[in-house]
């Protein structure tokens, strides 16, 4: 019984050896990648949902550079489920989402479940977007997009004059929010 035993136990115990050897070593490369510390590539096989709370902090703030990180531009709808012209514009911001995926972030953050999510964002009225560059800094429509007649509000800290948000209320048309991002250099494919 006792040889029996050890042929399981030697065996099964040169195996976890191996297999701890391999997760240290391959842990020490990744330490060393400074590739490993970027966030992960939103790529088909990792679909962003457009209703996730992963970039909501516990306190329901918006992590903004969690967001900024992936270096693709984003317009982020507060809204509810339960406001009409939110309901109206919700198919616009899943087939953009759907689309855009790789190219752009699209989000949609119910103001009445998480509550304080808008608190450190311009919000006045639902929906509102508030529309980033790829590069985390705030939209700045090109003359042709003051031209097209689609309305965007520009805000400035108070202590330096320094451009803080932009953002559009109200609800937005699959066209306008294309002419947007297209604006902002996203080339659909």
């Amino acid at each position: 019984m006792k040889s029996k035993l050890v042929k399981i136990i030697v065996p099964l115990c040169v195996v976890l050896v191996i297999g701890g050897i391999w997760v240290f070593k391959n842990a020490e490369d990744k330490a060393d990648d400074p590739a490993a510390t970027l966030p992960p590539v939103i790529s088909e096989d990792r679909v962003q949902p457009l209703n996730d709370t992963d970039f909501l902090l516990k306190s329901d703030a918006i992590d903004l550079d969690a967001l900024t990180a992936y270096g693709l531009p984003l317009i982020i709808d507060f809204g509810s489920d339960s406001c009409i012209p939110c309901k109206e514009m919700a198919p616009v911001l899943e087939t953009m989402n759907a689309e855009m995926q790789g190219l752009a972030i699209i989000k949609f953050v119910d103001v009445w479940v998480n509550t304080s999510a808008a608190n450190d964002f311009p919000v006045q009225v639902i929906p509102t977007q508030v529309i980033i560059n790829a590069d985390g800094t705030p939209y700045v429509p090109s003359e042709s997009m003051e031209e097209s007649g689609i309305k965007f509000s520009m805000y400035t800290y108070k202590d330096t004059g320094e451009h803080a948000f932009t953002t559009h209320q109200g609800g937005m048309t699959e066209e306008q929010m294309r002419a947007i991002l297209t604006d902002m250099g996203v080339a659909s494919e």
